[in-house]
C-alpha cells in the first residue's frame, strides 16, 4: 500500500486509480482527467483564488482518497454509499493513530515524514463539515461527466436542531477585551519574548482595525501600505490587499493602526513608515531573513493568545467557564466577524461593506446589528405599553 503523505506525492497502484471504476461516467466526460486523482485535482483547481477554501477542501478531499486505497483498498470511483458509511465512522477516530494522526503538540510541514492528515479525533461538527465539502466534490465530479453517480446522495439529511442557538462566530466586546489583556500581558523579558509580544499585538490590530482575511495578511507587504491625499486637502494611510476571487479593495489605516505599524516596523529595525514598494512582509518571522508566514503560523500566534486570554478566564472562577470555551474556539477569522460585528453597530452598511470587501450588502447587513444583551437592554427601554394605570392589580378589579 502507499505511503500516507500529501495528494501531490501520493503513488497510487494502478488497481486503485480509478481509470476503470465501477462509478465512472458511462457518457461523454467534459474532464481530460482519466483517474480519480486527476479528477480530484481539477476541483480543487476551481479554489486557487481562494487559500482558505482550496486548503479546506483539499485536506477532506487528500483524506478520502488516502483512506481509500491504503486502507479501504478501493477507488475513489469505486465507492458505494456503504463505504461512505464507514469513512464516516472512520473520521470519529482515524486508526491506526500512529498512520494517520499527527504526534501530539507536533505541528510537521506537509513535505516531512512527520505529516499526517489528522490532528486528532474529528468533533460532530467537523465530521459534517467534512461531509459537505465531499458532497460538493461529488456532485462536482457526477455534473463533469466524470463520475456516474454521487455515493453521499443517499445519506440522512439530518435538521439542525431548532431550539439549538448556532455558535456565534465573534467575540463581543467584553470577551475582545480578554483577549487584549492577555496579549498586554504577554512577557516581555528577553528580547525574543519582546518581538513575539510585539508581533503579537501587531497582528491582532491588523486583524482587528483591518478587517483582513488569513489569506491576505500572509500575502500582504508593507509597501501596500500607502498615503493619499484627499479632495478635502487631508493625508490619509490605506492597506490595499487582494481578497477572495483576485478582487482588490482598499481599507482605511486608521490613526491606532498607524501607531501599530510604525511601533511594529522599528521592532524590526525598519524606518516607522514605509515606502512605495517596500516588500517586506506585514507580519515577519522572528528568526531569519523576513519572509513571508505561512498560515498555520499566523494561525497558532492567535490560537496561543486566545488560549492565554480564556485561561485568564478560567482563573477567575468557574463561573466564567463558558466564557472562556467561546474565547479559545476563536480563530483567525473570528477575528474579521468581531470587527465586522463591533462595527456595524457605528458605521453605516455602505462603509461595512466597502471595508470587508463584501459582493452584497446583503452580507454586510448580517454585521448590522449590536450583542444580542445591548440589544436587549435598549428594546427594554424604547419599546413600552406605557398604561395609564400600571400599578392595577387583579385584587384591585
Amino acid at each position: 500500500m502507499p505511503d500516507i503523505v500529501p495528494i501531490e506525492q501520493i503513488l497510487v497502484p494502478t488497481r486503485f486509480s480509478g481509470e476503470s471504476g465501477r462509478n465512472r461516467g458511462i457518457g461523454h466526460s467534459q474532464l481530460d482527467a482519466k483517474d480519480d486523482i486527476s479528477a480530484v485535482l481539477a476541483w480543487l483547481a476551481l479554489y486557487s483564488d481562494s487559500p482558505s477554501t482550496l486548503a479546506s477542501y483539499r485536506k477532506e478531499s487528500e483524506r478520502l482518497l488516502l483512506w481509500c486505497i491504503t486502507q479501504r483498498g478501493r477507488a475513489l470511483s469505486d465507492l458505494s454509499h456503504e463505504d461512505l458509511l464507514v469513512y464516516q465512522e472512520f473520521l470519529r477516530n482515524p486508526q491506526p493513530a500512529d498512520k494517520w494522526i499527527m504526534a501530539p503538540g507536533y505541528k510537521a510541514a506537509r513535505n516531512t515524514p512527520g505529516w499526517r492528515p489528522f490532528a486528532g479525533p474529528l468533533a460532530l461538527s467537523s465530521r459534517r463539515q467534512a461531509v459537505s465539502i465531499l458532497n460538493c466534490m461529488f456532485n462536482w465530479l457526477v455534473q463533469a461527466g466524470y463520475l456516474a453517480g454521487n455515493p453521499l446522495a443517499l445519506r440522512r439529511r439530518v435538521k439542525p436542531s431548532a431550539r439549538k442557538k448556532p455558535l456565534q462566530r465573534f467575540l463581543p466586546e467584553a470577551h475582545w477585551a480578554e483577549v487584549r489583556g492577555a496579549i498586554d500581558a504577554m512577557p516581555i523579558e528577553t528580547p525574543r519574548e519582546r518581538a513575539h509580544a510585539t508581533r503579537a499585538r501587531w497582528l491582532f490590530a491588523l486583524l482587528y482595525i483591518g478587517s483582513v482575511r488569513i489569506s491576505e495578511v500572509c500575502s500582504a507587504r508593507m509597501g501596500n501600505f500607502h498615503i493619499l491625499m484627499g479632495s478635502d486637502g487631508k493625508q490619509r494611510w490605506w492597506l490595499d490587499v487582494t481578497g477572495k476571487g483576485g478582487k482588490a479593495r482598499s481599507i482605511p489605516v486608521t490613526d491606532e493602526l498607524l501607531i501599530e505599524l510604525q511601533t511594529y516596523r522599528i521592532s524590526l529595525g525598519l524606518k516607522p513608515l514605509p515606502s512605495p514598494g517596500d516588500a517586506t512582509p506585514a507580519i515577519v518571522p522572528l528568526i531569519g531573513v523576513p519572509t513571508q508566514m505561512v498560515r498555520q503560523a499566523v494561525y497558532e500566534i492567535v490560537k496561543e493568545i486566545v488560549r492565554a486570554a480564556a485561561a485568564r478566564m478560567r482563573a477567575m472562577g468557574p463561573e466564567h467557564e463558558a466564557a472562556a470555551t467561546h474565547i479559545e474556539s476563536s480563530s483567525p477569522h473570528w477575528m474579521r466577524h468581531t470587527a465586522a460585528s463591533h462595527l456595524g453597530s457605528k458605521v453605516d452598511v455602505i462603509t461595512l461593506r466597502d471595508n470587508m470587501g463584501h459582493e452584497s450588502i446583503a452580507t454586510s447587513n448580517i454585521y448590522m446589528h449590536t450583542e444580542d444583551e445591548k440589544r436587549h437592554d435598549k428594546t427594554n427601554a424604547a419599546h413600552r405599553l406605557d398604561w395609564t394605570n400600571p400599578q392595577r392589580t387583579s385584587s384591585g378589579s
